[in-house]
């Protein structure tokens, strides 16, 4: 179905730049010396007007500047994204801006300037409250900074959350309980929290095939999930997707346009995209390396390094892979009723409201079910 000219639109910007790479991320994230923001600022505002065009008249939904750490970038660059996006797309009433931040003094200590670029929401990246822990995780911060950044957060921002991950090497689940007893005070309505997985290409991945360290087993990674679950449930912060919770009006909405599967832009190094364009969803990737990225936008006003149009198969694949990480679950349609019915009787999902929905067992074996249903 075309996209109607009014259609809500999300617009993520990849700021691809770290102070120092974390030992289990795999994002899109580079340690350099030295970054020319001007030159940075004006290729981003290339791209976004690029995709733009792309786009068509729409309305913007949300922004989320991602990384990376954004907000080791200028405030006066998020300041000229927000406003040329708005430029491009009239903003809904209730348009939400979000810029990933990571709790060092240096950068909470922008917070005021970001506020007064347009940003209205933060995602701290606090990851622990234990010493051990941080430094385990390679982060730059303690404890005390990280709460201090928190209670920043929220005097600048009327919306905000922060992170945690759990279920790491060594960790009990009494551990975890009194840890995320600690945070939740600090909470104002959404917290994400993230079981520790093991990626390829990473460090952590390395070391644990060397045997530096051991990961919980399957039955104590599920107590750990069990429990998450029924802490926040009992703060009144129930979980909205997988590793995501929230009191009822605080979800993400910039992620919802990602599991709702609705069209968002990407623009910055690696940025994806899902854009209808001539009644057709296409996904779209940017050149993934800085300087490959920043080359290429200042030769040909954008960086798309691969431009797909999907079919209707593979859209039903990624809606479901997507919808289904929400409570609210996703539209049966182009499944095999015999293999939904067989979750079903598994209990694996439930039917609500015409929708399939994953239970918690459905949850915790998320990915086999989603193979079983789309196989």
């Amino acid at each position: 179905m075309p996209a109607l000219p009014d259609d809500p639109i999300g617009l993520y910007v990849h700021w691809p730049f770290c102070k120092s790479k974390c030992p289990y991320c795999d994002f899109n994230s580079h340690v350099r010396q030295g970054v020319d923001h001007a030159a940075w600022r004006d290729a981003l505002l290339r791209e976004l007007e690029h995709a733009a065009r792309q786009a068509g008249p729409r309305r913007l939904h949300s922004i989320f500047f991602g990384g990376g750490t954004p907000s080791l970038m200028e405030p006066e660059t998020a300041a000229a994204v927000i406003e040329a996006a708005k430029t491009h797309w009239p903003g809904e009433a209730d348009l939400e801006i979000t810029l990933e931040a990571n709790p060092t003094s240096v950068e909470a200590g922008k917070f005021a300037a970001f506020a007064a670029a347009g940003v209205n929401r933060v995602s701290l990246g606090v990851q622990s409250l234990r010493p051990g822990a941080l430094g385990f995780l390679g982060r730059q911060h303690d404890a005390a900074q990280a709460l201090a950044a928190v209670e920043l957060a929220a005097k600048h921002f009327p919306r905000f959350s922060f992170d945690l991950i759990y279920a790491r090497p060594g960790q009990t689940v009494a551990d975890w309980r009194a840890e995320l007893a600690e945070a939740l005070p600090y909470t104002n309505g959404h917290m994400s929290l993230y079981q520790l997985t093991i990626e390829p290409g990473t460090a952590f991945h390395t070391d644990h095939r060397l045997g530096r360290f051991e990961m919980p087993d399957e039955d104590l990674a599920t107590a750990f999930f069990e429990e998450t679950q029924a802490l926040l449930e009992a703060h009144g912060m129930p979980a909205y997707e997988v590793s995501n919770h929230a009191r009822p009006g605080e979800e993400s909405r910039h992620n919802l346009v990602y599991w709702r599967y609705r069209d968002y832009a990407g623009i910055g190094p690696g940025a994806h995209g899902r854009l209808t364009m001539g009644g057709r969803k296409h996904a779209q990737r940017r050149y993934r390396l800085p300087e490959k990225w920043l080359e290429t936008v200042g030769g040909q006003g954008h960086a798309t390094e691969e431009e797909t149009p999907l079919d209707d198969q593979i859209q039903r694949d990624e809606r479901v892979m997507m919808g289904l990480r929400l409570s609210e679950g996703v539209s049966a349609d182009g499944l095999e009723e015999g293999r939904v019915v067989r979750l079903l009787d598994e209990g694996y999902l439930i039917r609500r409201d015409g929708r399939i929905v994953a239970t918690e067992a459905g949850r915790l074996r998320l990915n086999s079910v989603i193979d079983f249903l789309l196989a």
